[in-house]
């Protein structure tokens, strides 16, 4: 094993990936260093991480908490910026092994797109990314030699199941789900969800709007998407199937009909840990999965009746364009939305239905077209949730 130091730019390191990130760094100081950590406004937490790890830089998108920052960490050595273009500038750092993005939603695009033209490898916690622009991604990738790491646990599931197999045809991947807090649950129920149920999932903790996300499946329809374009499949090759359990995190089904599961605790450190250290395993004291405490490992079809964002997203790929760019906007203001009691459950959906008909579609879109559909995408979404009731929320 190569024992140089991989030095790690985290984006986004004060939300949930980004704080299991330095976890896995501080626990293997002599493999790893946080050299980058950015946040967006978590300044309390980003000083307190850049006096834990000493970075080379720290960089706060809130530029008015940029004085803030800048002032706690005046003493030491590290270079304080602000602002989202920063970001976009300081991934490209000659220093940087590896770029961990784990920026929320559409904000990460940029920074990963000015890593990969830097020639970093990208250890992708941001599954926004390829379901904006996958083609472009990946043609940028393979361009510049530089390999995607997937941290989502389905995809990096699929990603160690491929090992060894690079020559064997794919048949199909099966993404794992939870089912959520509301598995089994009818539309009448989900009309009336309150964010606080939505907010409990059964076997992850996670930030606010990848739970979400997971409550109303549309978490699973993106994950499609990033398959996609990470493993060169078609949409027809992308099955889901409900597991309660979260044991089994995704499985691979070749040409032969052999299946390959990767198993294991629900726990993201594990894949942070692969995605960084690849194409290593390292040892750890994660806690381990036995059989004993699982005697029973469930699976299901999931109901995209009740859970139209599963659907929606299959819908999105299968026409491709800047079609899944109109989906991850609409959706990212329609979770807002609902966090912030502004929006029923199931009104996500009809919001993001809309958007999809309303935005200009573009078959081949470029980085601005790409751009511009989640300006204009998000503005329609915002006015389109002022213009409807909330129902009264009951549970």
């Amino acid at each position: 094993m190569n024992n140089t130091v991989k030095n790690i730019a985290v984006l986004g390191s004060t939300g949930s990936i980004g704080t299991q990130t330095l976890e896995v760094i501080g626990e293997n100081p002599s493999l790893f260093r946080a050299y980058v950590l950015t946040a967006q406004t978590n300044a309390d937490l980003l000083i307190a991480q850049a006096l834990k790890f000493n970075p080379a830089y720290v960089v706060i998108c809130d530029e008015q908490k940029y004085p803030l920052v800048k002032q706690a960490l005046a003493h030491t050595a590290v270079k304080v910026l602000g602002g989202q273009q920063a970001i976009i500038d300081v991934v490209t750092d000659n220093a940087i092994h590896t770029v961990l993005t784990a920026m929320m939603g559409f904000a990460g695009l940029e920074p990963t797109i000015a890593a990969i033209k830097a020639g970093k490898d990208i250890a992708l916690a941001n599954k926004e990314t390829l379901v904006v622009a996958g083609e472009l991604i990946t043609a940028l990738a393979k361009k510049h030699h530089i390999k995607i790491l997937p941290v989502d646990s389905e995809h990096s599931a699929i990603f160690q199941c491929l090992a060894g197999e690079e020559h064997n045809p794919i048949e199909k991947i099966i993404l794992t789900a939870s089912g959520g807090p509301f598995r089994g649950k009818t539309g009448e129920f989900l009309a009336g969800v309150t964010r606080e149920a939505a907010l409990k999932h059964p076997n992850w903790v996670m930030g606010a709007k990848i739970t979400i996300d997971s409550a109303s499946l549309m978490n699973k329809g993106l994950e499609v998407i990033e398959a996609k374009w990470l493993f060169g499949l078609e949409a027809n090759q992308v099955e889901v199937i409900v597991h309660p359990q979260s044991i089994i995190h995704s499985m691979v089904q070749f040409t032969d009909g052999s299946i390959k599961a990767q198993m294991g605790l629900p726990d993201m450190k594990l894949p942070i840990q692969y995605a960084l250290a690849y194409p290593n395993r390292l040892g750890n004291q994660f806690k381990r999965f036995s059989f004993t405490d699982y005697p029973n490992l469930t699976f299901e079809k999931p109901d995209i009746e009740n859970f139209r964002n599963l659907a929606i997203a299959y819908h999105a790929l299968n026409r491709g364009g800047n079609m899944p760019c109109i989906i991850n906007a609409a959706n990212e203001i329609a979770v807002a939305g609902f966090l912030n009691n502004e929006l029923g459950f199931l009104a996500m959906s009809d919001v993001i239905e809309q958007c999809m008909s309303d935005i200009h579609f573009k078959q081949n879109p470029s980085l601005d077209d790409y751009l511009n559909t989640d300006k204009e995408t998000r503005i329609l979404a915002q006015n389109l949730i002022k213009q409807m009731p909330l129902k009264a929320l009951t549970i």
